[in-house]
């Protein structure tokens, strides 16, 4: 198994920056500890840790939107991943969006940038 350097955090979570395997487009952020990163090699699904429910989650186990592992790379210090993924369900993003990054800084404000692909109330039955 690859050992990737957990202890570098006193939480034992790495972040992970999620691309479309395809487009290159940046989909999301997250954290893995060891449990996940074990799940997301065994499984070939994507397996974060959810700091707010402080569980191992896998991507898509609400929405169906699951991510598929196509390719991960590994940086120099061993401490931080990207996974290139094909995202089923066209969405990455809980609030609907194909993206976790929706929105643009224009000078003080947010501008939306994305189209939402799906009603979070609907799929998660809360916004």
């Amino acid at each position: 198994m690859i050992e990737l350097d957990f202890a570098k955090n006193t939480e034992g979570l790495l972040p992970a920056i999620v691309q479309d395997a395809d487009s290159g487009a940046v989909l999301m952020l997250a954290y893995i500890n060891k449990e996940s990163w074990e799940q997301t090699l065994l499984t070939g699904k994507a397996h974060y840790w959810s700091r707010s429910r402080q569980q191992l989650w896998l991507k898509g186990e609400s929405s169906g939107h699951v991510q598929l592992i196509r390719e991960i790379l590994i940086d120099c210090d061993q401490d931080t991943v990207v996974f290139k993924v094909k995202q089923l369900g066209g969405a990455a993003c809980h609030k609907g969006y194909a993206s976790c990054f929706f929105r643009r800084v224009e000078k003080d404000t947010l501008q939306t940038v994305g189209e939402r692909i799906f009603d979070p109330a609907v799929v998660y039955g809360k916004k």
